[in-house]
Parts: structure tokens; C-alpha cells; sequence
């Protein structure tokens, strides 16, 4: 009677073992639909044991031991009719080829699914070299689809039963093996034995079944499981090559115009096209060039619109500062595109604005304030029109990451599926559940996801789908050609004219002080004393409104009171710290911003003693189109409080110490301000007495200041004065950039210089109409304008107002009349002259120093910023001096090299930096561009540590949706990173890193990093609601409530039903932005009828809860490759 073997009782690989394991047994013969490579390590050491025995194919006697025919794996058909055809014509050599080569990628495609195992790997090295000595010979049957499965076992030498027969449903798969339920059967009679015998030859010698032997030798050879190390190299350039895809498809899909081929240098050409591939991507509607200033990121992105224009037929519109509006018209005109230009300040009619495909932000970071009008404008706008959107800044965030998801939010819908997770971020709260939990309205692919994180690792992985940055650092090494006579870097030029980089070289000017000089008196700690008694009532106001004297207050009144509680604080910070700041910059500019405090102060004394309306401006909440150069009375004052009006000015600057001065020309400025009509206005009489009392007490403290610091004599003035022996002497014959902060003194010094004889000399603030008209003045030749030596300004006092978006190269000598608070303003000044076409081989950078020492500067300047940021959120409280970072100050003190310039190289996008490691390796060695692609998913490699702590292995896998997933994971499989950018940099070798030995459990840890992608890319959000205060816990509860109630006529069992589903939806799915906001505004106004019936009709149109796509749930991660540490 037949045996059986069904996998659930008795176990086929114990049958299939025994039939081979049997005495006496020579050879086997197999025929089977399916064929899975590693199932074989089932059989592989009774195969080899077999001694092997001569058969007859085609009259041929032939040693066999194994002979596997597979009947399913079948080539396309038309092939195999081909290979059939009634024609009796054999097929040629390219159609067998055809046959085997997609054979061959079937069963490549079956290595690279699941996850590799230490034993998989044994046993194909086994069952190649199997093949390799003529054990095992595999042939594909092709005749017609053929799913028997068939195993027979020989044993010539045996009388009774020469042939032994299991014959089932069981393929040659490690399942039909093992696991799933199956119906096989023995057969041991010999007629029958030998039957099965003659049909399997039959088919074995089918003249037209391929030998596939060679393939699969050279399949499993070449994959993860080949017996030939891969170098470390390899590995490492098989990361770079998946990482740049974006940046190569796009720079074989996009093609320049001849003029910018021309003019554009080959990392300019990079960015355009890496760009407009990020632009073209649907998923992401935008991209940022964030490349460091001077590296051209206004031609660069003219280059892009000139390719937007002639490939869709579109216009483009530019966004700007105000004070580049001119620049822009030039490359406008140059390159003739079809673009209009407006200033970021001035409103655009939405429905009336005619339409662009690519809308343009130049200086995006000025658009930091989601809040505003100027940013909602736009916003709008690009929504509207659905325009792509390019955003250009050197510097894309000042301190927060807030600074980067508002501009990326420009385009950026709230429920956007990004299809990155702020992973970092997830972790240190304890994984998915905990971030649900805290966060359940809030999609975890999405940009409000990434805000709540502060990990910069968060940050760069998303940056990654839409920045391209590179830093100069970055272009000299990869872009630059060496001189061979002097050494030096430089870009060369299509005319061939070379543009070298420059040394940039800080210099520290000593000014000397005395005790007791006007200097000394500014930094006294009697006047920070001073400056801390201010209470600033006018910022304050809220704290002094009294609701019982306001009973009738209108409603544009109670509006502007609302805006006073939310910008009270945010503004008493921002005048704390523009008075420690002025100080920095000069006596002049803070003697000047505490008089204007006293004149306003004295506005609202008077209003107040009058019993009229106070002016509310924006003052009290910091204007959009504010410029920090600017004071904030301007706006509401005009021109008015310009220094040669309120004060005298000759060889002692006087301003005044008494209040009744101010007194008597606060009624001046308020009928001044009537006039205007430029600001808000709201009864004084609302107000508590000690408004007026705290007011004076200001004034009072203010008047004190003036008083301790005296009139200021400019000729006293120990900084100006080394400022004119830097002009005169050092430096008498070259252009020289002088920066400050503030107008005021930009102001102060430009007449000074005057009065002291110095000529060609020019200002460039906020309130200069055309400040690129000075910049070319001033810098004619990188403007490609042509002036006489009378038409050009030797010196150029400016403020930051020209650290943007203008060409000053033409001098190389900087000065910065006072230190920023961020070091990063001194890079940006050094970049306005530090660009390409700059002709010196030095760049002086010149800051001003007391004598004494660096160290009480940086003392005080510590005190002040703890004061600053003593309460988190006034608008100081992101003003860390130098960052935090003290030594930059003391580097620049002591003139130390490199300390201004931008070589951070983890500044430069993923997307560049990868493809710049395979292009610098393919230009090296052509070979690799075929090398490299050539290699087999889930290859690996390990290489030596260069740290100790560096040790274990890394994984990089391909998510279902595409996206790229790097792990880091220590050798007890811990996550040591996911930073793509961490990741590549730890794999980073050459073509001479030797290959050690791998961990025992690399394969083990490969899968740990594999089963941790999945968790985090599976996780749904359903069952939890968040709090009991959130929107979507309080609508949850609403409408199962609802759906308590019985059916009505207006709440028919239809609608029941479908509130059930919305129910279900609002369980497992979170709510939409769009339906959270809406909701949560009904839950205060609304009755819950209106709410059911709101909610229904959004489910019906999908616009309630962000439901989840789950036709790839299923569907593993891929592995690229992995890399051990050792």
C-alpha cells in the first residue's frame, strides 16, 4: 500500500529524504512545477552523498547524479510558440537566449525576496558548486505547462525494486517541502516505478527543454549568496547610486538652452537639474536651492525657469525683496524670460493675478512667519494656481526648524502624505503608540509630524526631498581644477578665464578704551542695571487694560486688544534686546533708539492727560516688512524721527535729558500721526491710571541712561576712528564694505566719514530706494556695468540690507562695524564679495575689538542673552550669541584662519552628496557605471571600524512606496542611526578598504533592521482618540452618541448606517486638517445635528478622515545592500 505524506502527520522531507538516503541509491530524478533555490538545503547533503550513474540522452551515455526538470517556470509565450511553431525550423541562438535570460530574471527576482539567512547562504553556495562538478542539472520543459511533481530514486543494484517513486502535489519549494498541507504518495511496485521513469525521460529529452545549469550557476554566483567577496567600495557606491536617482534621472531628463550651457559652470548645471526634477515630481510640488552664498543661485534658478518656459509654454513669477527688484530685472532682460517681478511687500490680487506654472521666492527665508499677510498672500496664490514652487536662501533656517516647514508649507498641504516619518522624534517618545497617543489628530507622515521634532537628523531626511545645498567647500574639492603653477582652486570659465577661491582672513581691529570714556559708560553695569528697571508699559498694554471702564467698546476696538495680549510679550523682548544691540553697534544708534522710547512714551502721556484716542502701531506687533536695520517707529512716524530732525548734530551730538522737551513735541508728533492716519487707534480711557504713572517712571530710567552716558562725541568715538585709519592707511586705495546692523549707523558713520573729508563714498539701508544701483556703483565690473573712476564709490556703508542676492566682488576687504549674534551673518557678508569672479587671493574680513580683550565682551554678552531669553517667547529668544559658541569669537579675536568660512560639509544635501560620490568614482573608473548597477540586490559587505563604537551593520532597504530607509544597528541589534546622511558617511571607504570577515549574525541583524522598517511603516493610528479635549476625541463621542438615538424621518436608518461608518472611519484614521479645523469651530457654535450632518456629507465627498491606502500593506521591504563594521 502507498505511503503517504501530506505534511501534517507525516512530513514529505522525511520521505523525500528517505527515497534518496536509501542503500543501494545512485541518482535522482526530479520534475516539479515550481523551483525554489533555497529550499534545496533540504536535500543538499543527501545529493551530495550519491556516487552517480551513466544514463542515455539523445543516444549520448551521460554521468548524472541529479536531474531536475521544472515544468512552470515558463518564458513569455510567444517565445515558446515560436519554439513550437508547425514550421519544423530550428530557433536561432537569439531566441534560446531570449528563453534563458528571462528565466534567469525570474529566478534572480526569487533570491532577492525575504530575508537572507546564514543558511540560504550555505546552501547555494552548495547547489553551485553542485552544478559547478556535474551533481545536479537542471532543464526547463516547455512544451506545455507542466505542474506534476515527481521524485524517483535509483537504485540499479537492487532486484526487486530498482526504482523507488514518490509522486504528489509537493513542488521543490521550502512550503511544498514543510509547511503547507500537501497529498504525496510512494510507489513502490516496479512496474509502476518504472513507468513514471519512461514519462520523466521523455519529457527530459524534449528536444527543445532548455539546460538552464549554466544560469543558475551563474545567478546564485553572482548574488548576495556568491562565493567572490564584495569590496566595501562596492557597497559603498551601490548606496551612493540608489541615494542620487532623483539627481541622475534628472540629469539625463532635463536638458539647458545653449545659453546657460554656456555660461553655467557644471555644479550650476547640477542644481538646475536636480532641481526642476524635484519641481516635477507631483508628490512634492516643489524644491529649495539652498546653496551658500555666491555660488549663483539666482542664475541657477533663471536657468529653471527658462526650461519651464520652453518646455510647458508658461510664465514665470518671481517673488522678492523689495531691494532686489532691480537685480532681477537685469537677468530678466539678459536671458529674456518670460517673467514678472513683484516685492514680496506688495499684495497680489489672487483671483485677478494672471496665471504661472513656476512661481519663484527668492530669499524665502523672509517668509518665516506663517502668520503674516504677506505669506498668507502668497500662499494663497500658489495654491490657487497650483503653481510649482522654487524657493531660494542661502539661509533656510535662522534657529528653528520652524523657520524651514513654513516655507515648506508654501506647497505643502497639511495632510500631504510625505511618506517620511519623523523618526527620531517617534523613538524618544517611545515608539508609535506613545506618538499617537500625545498627537492622535496629527498624521505621522506629515509636515505638522516634522514639527514637532527638533532632531536635526529628522529634519536633513526630509530636506532631502526637496533641497539642493552645497557649500563652497563642497565645489572646490568637486568642481575645482588646481593651478598647477601656484596650487590654488579654481573655476574655470567658458571663455577660459579662471575664477580662483580666495582666502578668507579674519582680522581683529584693537580699539583702545579708557575708564570712565563714553565707551566704557555704554558697557557699565550701572547702565544694564538701568536697562533692566524698564518696564516698557507701552508693550504691555494688555496687562494695564481695565474691562470696567470699557463697556461699550467696539468691535474694532475690542480686536486690537486681542492683538495687544498676543504680541504684548513677543515685543517687550524684541525692544529688550535692540537696546543690548545698539549698544554693540554705537553710542550714536542706542543714544538715538532711547530717545525716540522717551518721545513715544511722551506721545501716549499726552494722549492720555487729554483724554484722547492712543495710537496703536505696529510698534505693537512687529511689522511684516519689517527690516532690522529699520526702528520700528518708522512706520507709524515716517521720516519724521530721522536724527538731523530731533536732534543736534556737529562736533558733539546732544540729546536731550529733560522731559519737558519731549513733552513739548509729543503734541507735534500727535497731530503728525493724526495726519498720517497709518495706524490704529483705541480710547485712553480704557486704560488704568498706573498706565501713566509706569510710563513716567520709564521715561524717568531712560532720561538716566542718556544722562550716564552723556553727549556722544564722534571724534571720541575710538571705533570710528580706527574705522578712518583702515580707510587712510591700510587699505587707502582699495574698495571697502562697511556692514552694521542698523541704519542708524550706517547713517552715523557715512556722515562722519563725509565730515571727515573721505569722498566716492555711499549708504545702502532699508530705506534706500534702489540699493542694487549702489551695489553697481560700487562693484561695477562683477555688475557688468561699465563707470568712470568719478561714477564709482570707493566705500560702501551698508547694512545686511546688501548681505542678499547682490554682487559686490569687485572689492575684498569687509568691515564689520559691529558683531551679529549669529555668526551666520558674518559668512553671508563675506559671501557678498567671496563669489565667483573674485580676482584676490585674499579676503579681509576686519571686526572691531577693545583692546582689553575678548573676554568681558563675551561675559557681558552672556548676561544679556540670559536676560533676553528669560521668558521663551519673546522674539529674543533665538538670538543665541554666535550660537552658543564662544569660541568662534575668541577664533576671530585672535584672527585664526577658516573661522568665517561655510565648510560644513553636513550642510550640503543627500541627494548632492551621493551623486557626487558616484561621479567622482565613474569619472575615475568608467567601469563602475557598469559594475555597480550590475550588482545584485541584498549584497554585502563588512569592513573595518574606524571607531569602536562605530561597530555593526548596516541595512538599506527600498520601502513598498520607494522611499529609502537606512539602519544603523549595533551588533546586539540596537539602533545606533537612521540618518541617511550619518549613515553614508560611516560607510564611506575607498577602492583599497579590505574586506573582513563578516559577524556571524549579519544576516540576522539585516533582518532585525528589515522587521523594524516594517513596524514603523505598517503602524496604523486606529483606537487611540488622544485626550479628552481634542477634536477628534469630542466628535468621536458626539456621534456615538448620536447613533444612540432611534431612526427618525430626518435620521432614517440610511443615514444611521452611514454615520456608523463615519464612526469606524474617525476610529481607525485621523481627522483631516481641513475637517479638524471645521469641526472643532462647530463643536463651539454648532448643534450636533448640524455636526452629523456636516460630518456625513464631508465622508461623502472624503474630505473627513485621511483613510489609509492598504493594497501595499503587504508588501516587504526590498534590500539594496548592507555593509558590516568590524
Amino acid at each position: 500500500m502507498a505511503r503517504i505524506y501530506d505534511n501534517l502527520e507525516t512530513k514529505f522531507t522525511e520521505g523525500l529524504q528517505g527515497i534518496i538516503s536509501n542503500v543501494g541509491v545512485k541518482r535522482v530524478d526530479f520534475c516539479v512545477g515550481y523551483f525554489n533555490l533555497r529550499g534545496w538545503n533540504l536535500i543538499v547533503n543527501q545529493v551530495e552523498d550519491l556516487p552517480g550513474d551513466y544514463v542515455y540522452e539523445d543516444d549520448e551515455r551521460k554521468l548524472r547524479i541529479c536531474r531536475l526538470l521544472i515544468g512552470m517556470h515558463r518564458p513569455d509565450e510567444d517565445l515558446i510558440r515560436t519554439l513550437y511553431s508547425k514550421q519544423d525550423v530550428m530557433p536561432d541562438a537569439e531566441y534560446v537566449m531570449q528563453c534563458k535570460m528571462q528565466i534567469a530574471r525570474d529566478f534572480r527576482r526569487q533570491l532577492l525576496l525575504g530575508i537572507p539567512t546564514k543558511t540560504d547562504e550555505w546552501t547555494l553556495r552548495r547547489l553551485s558548486a553542485q552544478m559547478k562538478e556535474g551533481k545536479v542539472c537542471v532543464k526547463l520543459y516547455l512544451k506545455e505547462p507542466l505542474h506534476a511533481k515527481l521524485y524517483l530514486a535509483y537504485r540499479p543494484q537492487d532486484n526487486f525494486n530498482k526504482i523507488q517513486a514518490i509522486m504528489g502535489s509537493s513542488n521543490l519549494t521550502y512550503s511544498g517541502l514543510t509547511k503547507q498541507g500537501e497529498l504525496n504518495a510512494e510507489f513502490a511496485d516496479s512496474d509502476s516505478a518504472q513507468k513514471l521513469a519512461d514519462w520523466f525521460d521523455n519529457r527530459w529529452n524534449d528536444r527543445y527543454c532548455l539546460d538552464i545549469t549554466e544560469e543558475l550557476i551563474q545567478i546564485i554566483d553572482e548574488s548576495w549568496a556568491g562565493e567572490t567577496d564584495i569590496p566595501p567600495y562596492y557597497i559603498y557606491l551601490k548606496t551612493a547610486y540608489h541615494l542620487s536617482q532623483d539627481a541622475r534621472n534628472g540629469i539625463k531628463e532635463f536638458t539647458l538652452s545653449p545659453e546657460f550651457q554656456r555660461e553655467l559652470f557644471d555644479f550650476q548645471q547640477t542644481a538646475v537639474k536636480i532641481a526642476a526634477k524635484n519641481l516635477n515630481n507631483d508628490k512634492r510640488n516643489g524644491a529649495m536651492i539652498g546653496d551658500v552664498v555666491g555660488l549663483g543661485k539666482t542664475i541657477t534658478a533663471c536657468a529653471i525657469a527658462k526650461i519651464y518656459e520652453m518646455t510647458f509654454a508658461s510664465s514665470t513669477l518671481i517673488v522678492c525683496p523689495a531691494n532686489l527688484q532691480e537685480m532681477w530685472k537685469k537677468y530678466v532682460a539678459k536671458y529674456d524670460l518670460k517673467a514678472d517681478i513683484v516685492s514680496m511687500a506688495k499684495p497680489i490680487d489672487v483671483r485677478a493675478a494672471r496665471y504661472y506654472r513656476l512661481i519663484i521666492v527668492d530669499e524665502s527665508h523672509n517668509l518665516r512667519n506663517s502668520n503674516g499677510k504677506r505669506y498668507q498672500n502668497i500662499r494663497d496664490l500658489i495654491e490657487h494656481q497650483d503653481s510649482k514652487v522654487l524657493l531660494l536662501t542661502a539661509t533656510p533656517y535662522n534657529k528653528h526648524f520652524l523657520d524651514l516647514s513654513n516655507q515648506l508649507r508654501l506647497f505643502i498641504g497639511e495632510d500631504q502624505d510625505l511618506g517620511i516619518r519623523p523618526e527620531e522624534y517617534i523613538r524618544s517618545l517611545g515608539g508609535e503608540r506613545e506618538f499617537q497617543r500625545q498627537h492622535s489628530d496629527i498624521h505621522m507622515r506629515s509636515i505638522k509630524a516634522f514639527e514637532k521634532s527638533d532632531n536635526a537628523d529628522d529634519w536633513n531626511e526630509l530636506m532631502k526631498l526637496f533641497l539642493v545645498r552645497r557649500t563652497r567647500t563642497f565645489i572646490k574639492e568637486n568642481y575645482a581644477k588646481t593651478d598647477a603653477e601656484n596650487g590654488r582652486k579654481y573655476l574655470q570659465f567658458p571663455n577660459g578665464a579662471k575664477s580662483y577661491f580666495p582666502e578668507r582672513l579674519p582680522r581683529a581691529i584693537k580699539f583702545k578704551t579708557n575708564p570712565n570714556d563714553q565707551y566704557s559708560r555704554l558697557y557699565s553695569s550701572e547702565m544694564i542695571g538701568l536697562m533692566e528697571e524698564l518696564k516698557l508699559p507701552r508693550y504691555g498694554l494688555i496687562h494695564f487694560y481695565d474691562e470696567t471702564k470699557s463697556p461699550n467698546i467696539e468691535k474694532h476696538e475690542k480686536q486690537i486688544i486681542e492683538n495687544l495680549s498676543r504680541a504684548g510679550q513677543r515685543m517687550m523682548g524684541f525692544c529688550k534686546s535692540t537696546f543690548f544691540k545698539r549698544i554693540d553697534s554705537s553710542g550714536f544708534a542706542f543714544l538715538l533708539t532711547v530717545y525716540r522710547h522717551i518721545l513715544r512714551n511722551a506721545v501716549f502721556i499726552y494722549a492720555i492727560e487729554n483724554k484722547l484716542p492712543l495710537p496703536i502701531g505696529d510698534e505693537n506687533s512687529l511689522p511684516e516688512e519689517y527690516m532690522e536695520d529699520m526702528d520700528v517707529s518708522e512706520s507709524m512716524f515716517g521720516n519724521s524721527l530721522d536724527p538731523e530732525r530731533v536732534i543736534e548734530e556737529g562736533d558733539v551730538i546732544v540729546i536731550p535729558k529733560e522731559m519737558d522737551v519731549y513733552m513739548r513735541k509729543a503734541k507735534e508728533y500727535y497731530d503728525m500721526i493724526t495726519l498720517k492716519n497709518n495706524c490704529s487707534w483705541i480710547n485712553s480711557q480704557y486704560f488704568k491710571r498706573t498706565l501713566k504713572q509706569q510710563l513716567r517712571k520709564d521715561c524717568e530710567v531712560l532720561l538716566k541712561m542718556i544722562t550716564l552716558c552723556g553727549d556722544w562725541n564722534p571724534d571720541a568715538d575710538p571705533k570710528l576712528n580706527e574705522l578712518e585709519t583702515l580707510l587712510k592707511d591700510t587699505h587707502k586705495e582699495d574698495k571697502v564694505l562697511v556692514f552694521t546692523q542698523f541704519s542708524d549707523t550706517a547713517n552715523y558713520i557715512f556722515r562722519q566719514l563725509k565730515r571727515r573729508g573721505f569722498t566716492h563714498i555711499a549708504c545702502a539701508t532699508g530705506g534706500s530706494k534702489n540699493p542694487t544701483d549702489l551695489a553697481e556703483h560700487f562693484s561695477p565690473k562683477s555688475n557688468e556695468k561699465t563707470y568712470s573712476s568719478e561714477e564709482q564709490y570707493r566705500i560702501l556703508v551698508a547694512t545686511d540690507v546688501l548681505s542678499e542676492g547682490q554682487n559686490l566682488q569687485d572689492a575684498h576687504v569687509i568691515t564689520n562695524f559691529d558683531l551679529p549674534w549669529a555668526i551666520i551673518r558674518l559668512i553671508q557678508r563675506a559671501g557678498r564679495v567671496d563669489r565667483i569672479g573674485q580676482e584676490a587671493e585674499q579676503i579681509y574680513c576686519y571686526s572691531f575689538f577693545p583692546a582689553d580683550g575678548v573676554e568681558e565682551i563675551i561675559n557681558l554678552r552672556g548676561r544679556l542673552n540670559d536676560r533676553i531669553n528669560q521668558n521663551a517667547n519673546i522674539v529674543g529668544s533665538d538670538e543665541v550669541f554666535f550660537e552658543g559658541n564662544e569660541q568662534n569669537l575668541r577664533d576671530m579675536f585672535n584672527e585664526k584662519s577658516g573661522t568665517l568660512d561655510d565648510d560644513d560639509d553636513n550642510d550640503v544635501d543627500l541627494s548632492s552628496l551621493a551623486y557626487q560620490i558616484w561621479k567622482n568614482a565613474t569619472d575615475a573608473n568608467p567601469k563602475l557605471k557598469e559594475i555597480i548597477p550590475a550588482l545584485s540586490n541584498i549584497v554585502y559587505a563588512t569592513k573595518q571600524a574606524d571607531d569602536v563604537l562605530q561597530k555593526g551593520v548596516i541595512t538599506y532597504a527600498k520601502t513598498h512606496d520607494d522611499f529609502d530607509v537606512l539602519t544603523w544597528l549595533d551588533t546586539d541589534g540596537t539602533i545606533i542611526s537612521q540618518s541617511q546622511k550619518r549613515i553614508l558617511n560611516a560607510m564611506a571607504c575607498d577602492i583599497h578598504t579590505g574586506n573582513v570577515p563578516s559577524y556571524d549574525n549579519h544576516h540576522e541583524l539585516v533582518g532585525k533592521a528589515i522587521e523594524i522598517i516594517q513596524n514603523e511603516s505598517t503602524t496604523s493610528i486606529g483606537g487611540i482618540l488622544g485626550n479628552r479635549f481634542s477634536t477628534r476625541y469630542r466628535i468621536s463621542h458626539l456621534l456615538e452618541a448620536y447613533y444612540q438615538n432611534p431612526p427618525t424621518l430626518f435620521f432614517s436608518q440610511e443615514k444611521k448606517e452611514l454615520l456608523k461608518l463615519a464612526i469606524d472611519d474617525i476610529y481607525n484614521y485621523p481627522l483631516l486638517e481641513s475637517a479638524k479645523f471645521t469641526l472643532g469651530r462647530m463643536l463651539r457654535t454648532s448643534t450636533s445635528d448640524d455636526i452629523v450632518d456636516c460630518v456625513l456629507e464631508m465622508r461623502k465627498n472624503f474630505n473627513f478622515c485621511r483613510v489609509e491606502e492598504d493594497s501595499n500593506s503587504h508588501k516587504e521591504p526590498s534590500i539594496i545592500c548592507s555593509m558590516g563594521i568590524k
